[in-house]
């Protein structure tokens, strides 16, 4: 699949966002290594602490459909703003905890244009595996 239909799926999803209030909705699509692309949207709370992200609601349905570390190919980020939206801290450090750090993280705005740029350069000093 090419970023701009990875892309497509995650401005579509972006309606089922449960964003009433922040009135941001965000979507987010996740390509597989065999080709399944998983959904996410933020889903938010009132008690803001709770929301979660649409990065870790597709990462999340992933792992719970069976999906494990290093099954990740790339990801498509889409919101309603006039700059890239890229993944917040915590869900850059989710991404880093699943996926490559070479993995493409695709990033759009209102005008459609898409930004690739690699995991490691959203999250350059991520915490990884610990030795214990």
């Amino acid at each position: 699949m090419d970023k701009e239909k990875l892309m497509e799926s995650a401005r579509a999803v972006k309606q089922a966002a449960y964003a009433p209030y922040s009135n941001f909705p965000v979507g987010a699509a996740l390509l597989l290594k065999d080709g399944t692309v998983i959904s996410g949207v933020n889903v938010e709370n009132v008690s803001l602490g709770a929301t979660n992200c649409a990065e870790r609601t597709a990462i999340f349905t992933a792992i719970a459909n069976g999906y494990k570390k290093g099954d990740f190919q790339a990801i498509a980020v889409s919101g309603n703003t006039a700059d890239f939206l890229p993944p917040c801290s915590i869900c850059r450090q989710v991404l880093a905890e699943f996926c490559s750090p070479d993995m493409p993280v695709y990033l759009t705005n209102e005008k459609k244009d898409i930004l690739e740029l690699p995991l490691k350069e959203l999250l350059p000093y991520a915490f990884t595996d610990l030795e214990m």
